[in-house]
């Protein structure tokens, strides 16, 4: 009996994935067009596809619109900001004060990542959150091929957390689904023998990612493969992400390159 292959794609999209995007990951684009020959060549081997869309609304509390310092000026792309930040007044929620407030504090007490002000990037219905033209390709050749339709999966659309990760917010909150774990999209991949995992970026949104399956669906973790030249780090931030991937080889996860895969 064959295997049976998904393909679990992190946030192939225009904005981290082109030079012109809001966020762009370098070497991103590289990574696509690797990933769109590995589908290409396995197409008619593939089961199942899922990408994710990560979709923000403008006044996000990882926006600079959604801070203001006491000039009323917004805090720049790139800010770190935190809670003794608040407290003393150099940066102030423009919006829901006590919740900001409550969250950076919650991130801080996880003690994974800072509160991170990015340009604003993957607004909803905008281009920068459309998928990546490459990925795009591969996964309509593959829909059409098979004759099954790839799943699209929106992740931060609360504009009260970030969400890093796939399966869940980083902070989630009470009586918001959209931000809990995500138990029906681990159980569609858990019915599958192999589960590839790529996209950007390495270092925050696949790390993530990778983490959440590590900690809340350890069997769906030993079957995943790191397509490891098909993802890239947010420059100068591959550190917060490295201790992830050193967590996964430990416990006996694969890590391969595209050329080196032969789905079966």
């Amino acid at each position: 009996m064959n295997n049976t292959h998904a393909f679990l794609i992190i946030d192939a999209q225009y904005d981290f994935c082109h030079p012109q995007g809001a966020l762009f990951v370098p070497g991103a684009q590289e990574d696509m067009q690797r990933l769109n020959k590995l589908i290409t060549r396995h197409i008619s081997a593939i089961d199942y596809i899922c990408v994710t869309l990560d979709t923000h609304p403008v006044n996000d509390i990882s926006h600079p619109a959604f801070w203001k310092d006491a000039q009323g000026h917004f805090p720049p792309p790139f800010t770190q900001i935190n809670s003794a930040d608040i407290e003393h007044g150099k940066w102030i929620p423009r919006f829901h004060v006590a919740e900001a407030i409550q969250y950076v504090k919650a991130l801080e007490k996880q003690g994974e990542f800072p509160h991170f002000i990015w340009p604003e990037h993957c607004l909803a219905g905008s281009k920068g959150a459309a998928l990546e033209e490459n990925i795009q390709q591969a996964v309509h050749d593959w829909a059409v091929t098979t004759g099954k339709n790839y799943e699209a999966v929106i992740k931060g659309t609360n504009p009260l957390t970030e969400h890093f990760g796939i399966f869940m917010a980083q902070i989630p909150m009470e009586g918001n689904p959209e931000t809990q774990l995500n138990r029906r999209l681990i159980d569609t991949l858990s019915q599958y023998d192999h589960i590839y995992l790529a996209g950007e970026a390495r270092s925050h949104c696949v790390a993530t990612s990778l983490k959440q399956v590590l900690i809340h669906a350890p069997a769906l973790a030993q079957k995943m493969i790191i397509v490891e030249d098909c993802m890239s780090d947010v420059t100068g931030l591959g550190y917060l992400g490295a201790p992830i991937y050193e967590e996964a080889r430990k416990k006996g996860l694969r890590f391969a390159k595209a050329s080196e895969l032969v789905l079966e």
